[in-house]
């Protein structure tokens, strides 16, 4: 199950490695790992390499290692889970419907508040910004360009509401976000589709409007899920 890991940066390929297998399930809670000797032999890396790389799992939560029992994979309750990396090895994963309601609800929580307080605080420029974000979307010519700008629109929302917390946010949720917003367009018919629902948004912020805000984000959220799970419009 464990496959070598390639010739780049051995620590990072290592911790790569485990980490996917531990999310995806195939490495289970519970499950033991190898013996130290055993497991670099099997990764072809130093056990200097591998020890540092379970410090990183360890640190994540994802295994807990104990001097008799040896290395043990953790309940994903105990999990970082809004490490970025986690995160990634999650979204890498084929997304469970389960997950999708996690992000969805992690997004209601968030996005809709923040564009209400952002129609309350933004600042003349980052009104300038937020168009600009909305214009890189309406102006993109395929997917990854969309996905970029789209992400840009929500991390200048976020920065609108003049929030330091709220700010600092982003960059915890900006790969699950980034995933999201990528695997909703690539569902749609059309990756534009969520145009008019980001027009509604950015109307609302620059107008001072936050209920109107929050009703827009509330609504574009509802449709990416829709989008990621197969029911969205078509």
């Amino acid at each position: 199950m464990v496959k070598p890991v390639g010739s780049r940066s051995l620590h990072n390929q290592v911790v790569d490695e485990l980490g996917q297998l531990i999310v995806s399930g195939q490495l289970a809670p519970g499950e033991g790992l190898p013996r130290e000797d055993l497991l670099a032999e099997q990764l072809q890396v130093s056990r200097t390499a591998l020890r540092e790389a379970m410090k990183v799992l360890v640190a994540k939560g994802l295994i807990e290692s104990r001097q008799r029992t040896g290395a043990r994979v953790r309940e994903a309750i105990h999990w970082k889970q809004l490490d970025a990396e986690v995160l990634a090895w999650r979204c890498a994963s084929m997304p469970t419907d389960s997950f999708v309601e996690q992000l969805v609800e992690m997004r209601e929580l968030i996005e809709p508040g923040a564009a209400a307080t952002a129609a309350r605080r933004r600042t003349d420029a980052q009104i300038v910004e937020l168009k600009a974000a909305y214009d890189a979307m309406a102006a993109s010519e395929d997917l990854d360009a969309w996905a970029k700008a789209d992400l840009a629109f929500h991390e200048i929302l976020l920065n609108a509401t003049n929030n330091s917390l709220m700010v600092s946010l982003f960059s915890v949720i900006e790969t699950a976000l980034g995933t999201f917003f990528l695997l909703s367009a690539r569902n749609a018919a059309n990756f534009k589709l969520a145009l008019p629902r980001h027009q509604k948004v950015y109307e609302a912020v620059r107008r001072g409007q936050p209920e109107v805000a929050r009703k827009a984000m509330l609504e574009m959220v509802a449709e990416s899920r829709a989008n990621i799970l197969g029911q969205g419009r078509r």
